[in-house]
């Protein structure tokens, strides 16, 4: 359980420095989320390397999971961007926030960074490892719940509800794919071509 604490506790700070008003204009986001992403990996190997290893299977039908959970979620956000319109006067500007953090940036690094690193990083930590490891005190799908809370609060500190929903969504949506899927190549494929999809090729706003 310390070894959890400590996990958690990281992963605060880092969302932290990324996210909040005070310390997020002072780092480059994109350099920030891929040293992050990269600690997170090395958190988890050091403290769940054999919950992760035993739950890394290639599979084809898995693999075709991924890319269609992908494409799911971006529609889910599509419509999700156009109904938060309709009712939230705030929406898009916090939505516009979100993208602007790439401007300047190029894009292909950008895209590159989100496959290969951030993507799977945040599937291998918290899923592969925290979930995982709740999932020995939790043995009902309510870690789905957990998990998936403890993921959006870390985005707390940007004080963006857009932002924060966001992750809920997405936690929710890939916590419940690993709950009942056992793979995490699933929820990694997934969730590295929904972020290049939704943050380079096919933005939402």
């Amino acid at each position: 359980m310390k070894q959890f604490v400590i996990a958690i506790v990281t992963a605060f700070v880092l969302w932290f420095l990324m996210f909040s008003p005070i310390t997020a204009c002072k780092v480059n986001f994109w350099v920030m989320m891929t040293l992050s992403a990269l600690s997170l990996i090395v958190l988890s190997l050091c403290f769940g390397r054999s919950l992760i290893v035993g739950n890394l299977r290639f599979s084809w039908k898995d693999i075709s999971i991924g890319i269609g959970s992908a494409a799911v979620l971006w529609g889910v956000f599509w419509l999700g961007n156009y109904f938060s319109n309709l009712l939230f006067d705030f929406a898009d500007g916090q939505v516009q926030s979100v993208y602007a953090m790439k401007n300047g940036g190029n894009q292909w690094l950008i895209a590159m960074a989100l496959l290969l690193v951030i993507g799977p990083a945040e599937e291998i930590f918290w899923h592969g490892f925290v979930q995982k490891r709740l999932s020995e005190k939790i043995k009902t799908p309510w870690v789905i719940a957990v998990t998936s809370l403890i993921y959006s609060a870390v985005h707390l500190p940007s004080f963006n509800f857009m932002l924060i929903m966001a992750a809920l969504v997405c936690g929710l949506f890939w916590s419940t794919i690993y709950y009942y899927n056992r793979n995490l190549l699933t929820v990694i494929i997934s969730h590295a071509l929904w972020d290049v999809a939704i943050f380079v090729l096919f933005p939402i706003s």
